[in-house]
């Protein structure tokens, strides 16, 4: 009867052995005494164990190796780029990368205070609109403002992060000034007649830039211009942008081109401080072609492609214009 009480007390005793530090109250304690921690809680970035750890959040892993179908770029704590402290569950990143799994990248000295850093998806190619749309084939015809904008699918279009730069700066974290641009007084002869013959493009004297802009009616009526109004920005080779006031339109071209010759005359800084402007719209079919010949000292060289506000800005917005 003994016997039978003792080996029975054994018995009782095998039963009641306890998992792991008790899943250290982060979970529950199974068959063969295997820990089934709660959500969150692990040991050593893995589940099960005795539950004393956490994990941190995940996110797409900037690098790993792939899987037995080549997948890579799977989810990971910390992104790959961190290390996870197990008490708190927050990702400790490494240098250039930031967020709550280390998700995203951050841009070199925060842009120094001088340009805003922003993702992939939102970089543009080219600082003004007809720099894409330049004119060479019918489909890279149009007004607006602006880079080119593309939709980006790739895995870290949205994570991945540049500065883009304010006005007057550049450089990778924006840290740099940029310096006024003109003519290279080597590639010039002081004094040179620019009237003359042999003083022609090539012969030592200045070439001054000139844009041409060609506004088309949908029916091939200048006319219909009347009345309208429009807005011209420029943006100086500094990358800073400005504005001109509303320009009325006008059907004779004399007046037109001076209204036009006045605004950009008129912007602030004298940022253009000289142009030369021509109208012609004798030809419906051809449109109406405004050509801006940039002669002043400050706008030497070639210049960034002037851009057409043309889409209808009523009160509250700034210049109010009627479009074209």
């Amino acid at each position: 009867m003994n016997k039978i009480t003792v080996l029975s007390l054994a018995f009782i005793s095998i039963a009641r052995a306890a998992c792991p530090n008790s899943c250290s109250g982060h979970g529950t304690c199974g068959v063969d005494e295997v820990c089934t921690c709660y959500p969150g809680w692990g040991m050593g970035g893995k589940e099960g164990g005795d539950c004393s750890e956490r994990f941190c959040p995940f996110e797409l892993a900037w690098v790993d190796g792939p899987n037995s179908v080549g997948d890579t770029h799977k989810y990971a704590e910390c992104a790959n780029k961190g290390i996870c402290d197990r008490e708190t569950a927050e990702c400790d990143c490494f240098p250039g990368y930031e967020g709550k799994a280390c998700g995203r990248q951050s841009c070199p000295l925060d842009c120094s205070g001088h340009g805003t850093c922003e993702f992939m998806k939102d970089l543009t190619f080219g600082i003004v609109y007809n720099e894409y749309y330049d004119g060479s084939v019918l489909s890279l015809t149009g007004l607006g403002t602006g880079g080119k904008m593309f939709t980006d699918y790739s895995w870290d279009t949205d994570r991945a992060r540049a500065c883009v730069c304010d006005g007057g700066w550049t450089g990778l974290a924006c840290n740099k000034r940029m310096c006024p641009m003109g003519n290279d007084i080597m590639d010039v002869i002081p004094n040179f007649d620019e009237t003359s013959i042999i003083g022609m493009a090539g012969y030592g004297n200045e070439l001054a830039q000139v844009q041409t802009v060609t506004l088309h009616d949908a029916g091939a009526n200048n006319l219909n211009f009347g009345g309208k109004s429009f807005a011209i920005q420029f943006t100086s080779k500094l990358n800073e942008t400005y504005v001109t006031q509303p320009i009325m339109w006008s059907t004779t071209d004399a007046t037109l081109a001076a209204y036009i010759e006045e605004a950009l005359e008129k912007l602030p800084n004298k940022v253009v401080d000289d142009v030369s402007v021509s109208v012609n719209s004798g030809v419906h079919a051809n449109g109406v072609v405004i050509s801006v010949t940039f002669t002043g000292a400050a706008v030497q060289g070639k210049q960034h492609k002037l851009e057409i506000l043309k889409h209808k800005c009523n009160e509250g917005c700034n210049p109010r214009v009627t479009c074209l």
